[in-house]
């Protein structure tokens, strides 16, 4: 872990991109910049896998090909000086094609129509909170979190209308099992009983 009090000329964010990009992480592993410092995220259960997969599916049934979606694609939330790396993220295609060969730099959250997290029993609470937080506060239209370890069941929650106060304005959340109806562009249901808990 790097910690932002270790940087020198007052650039913690230059100093911990620039780690972050340097970062040898364990096949599997991601690393992400929250409250800075560097955080490193063990592999997910084969589960989380499976429900990203299927995630993943359905959105390729609806959505045009000016749209990417993306594995793992580290975003950057420059009001707040995070960097996440969420389970999918689409985003225009143009933009990804656009980046530096060159450079790994992560994408500006902003650009992002739709993130999707899953929840781990370690990190459930992140996803709730920080990452629903900084989601909204940069603008991302649309926030899927699925998680497993709801206090409630397991349950996938739509988020959408984000407000610059970091808090969505609607949310439309289904216990797995119900079908979960995601808005134009992709113009699909998420099948929630096809996922593992």
């Amino acid at each position: 872990m790097v910690e932002s009090d270790q940087v020198s000329g007052g650039h913690p964010w230059g100093y911990l991109l620039r780690t972050w990009r340097e970062l040898d992480v364990p096949e599997g592993w991601r690393a992400e910049i929250d409250g800075g410092r560097i955080v490193l995220v063990p592999p997910p259960h084969a589960h989380h896998h499976a429900i990203v997969d299927r995630v993943q599916r359905r959105l390729y049934e609806g959505i045009s090909e000016a749209w990417g979606i993306y594995q793992v694609l580290a975003v950057h939330v420059a009001a707040l000086g995070k960097l996440y790396v969420p389970h999918l993220v689409v985003m225009p295609s143009e933009l990804t094609d656009a980046a530096d060969p060159e450079v790994n730099d992560p994408m500006d959250a902003a650009d992002a129509l739709l993130v999707v997290e899953v929840t781990s029993k370690g990190n459930a609470r992140d996803d709730r909170t920080k990452k629903y937080r900084a989601y909204a506060r940069a603008g991302v239209p649309m926030y899927l979190l699925i998680d497993r370890f709801d206090t409630r069941g397991a349950m996938a929650t739509l988020f959408t209308e984000p407000n610059e106060d970091g808090t969505y304005k609607h949310s439309d959340p289904v216990p797995f099992g119900k079908p979960l109806t995601l808005p134009e562009p992709f113009g699909t249901t998420l099948l929630t009983d096809e996922f593992p808990v």
